[in-house]
């Protein structure tokens, strides 16, 4: 069997200013358009969205089962979001859309509550510190606080 190993050019990445919305959603994202489910409030549901990417994957016959085979299939959908967007295709926010269902899928295969997990890994992250390095890198501050 031959592999090809395809080697994509160096993209620098950005972070989206803290002070914009991002595009197509408008002031108050998904929540204000009621475009998940259980929608309302400020929060995505993240638990139903769960339910319903396993659902679906129960109704249609997809794995579910083979843990390692779903983490390649969930970097492939990462890859090809990746692709899109380098290539400026229209398609990223589909194909980001693929990369969440998988992960929600894979979070229900596994057992792992990723509401849970995302709220408690947004707090954690939310009382962490940084610091600049002198080539403009953020890492995280680790010196105990006074």
């Amino acid at each position: 069997m031959h592999v090809a190993i395809h080697k994509a050019p160096r993209v620098a990445c950005r972070p989206w200013p803290a002070d914009s919305v991002l595009p197509g959603l408008g002031e108050g994202g998904l929540a204000g358009k009621g475009g998940y489910p259980g929608g309302g409030g400020d929060a995505v549901d993240i638990r139903a969205a769960q339910k319903l990417a396993w659902e679906n994957k129960l109704a249609k016959g997809f794995n579910t089962t083979d843990v390692p085979l779903e983490f390649c299939l969930l970097s492939g959908e990462v890859a090809e979001a990746f692709d899109a967007w380098r290539k400026g295709r229209p398609q990223v926010a589909e194909e980001l859309a693929d990369t969440a269902i998988f992960l929600l899928s894979l979070a229900e295969m596994i057992g792992a509550d990723l509401q849970e997990a995302v709220e408690a890994k947004l707090a954690a992250n939310e009382a962490r510190v940084y610091r600049r390095m002198s080539n403009g890198t953020l890492v995280k501050d680790t010196a105990p606080s006074a």
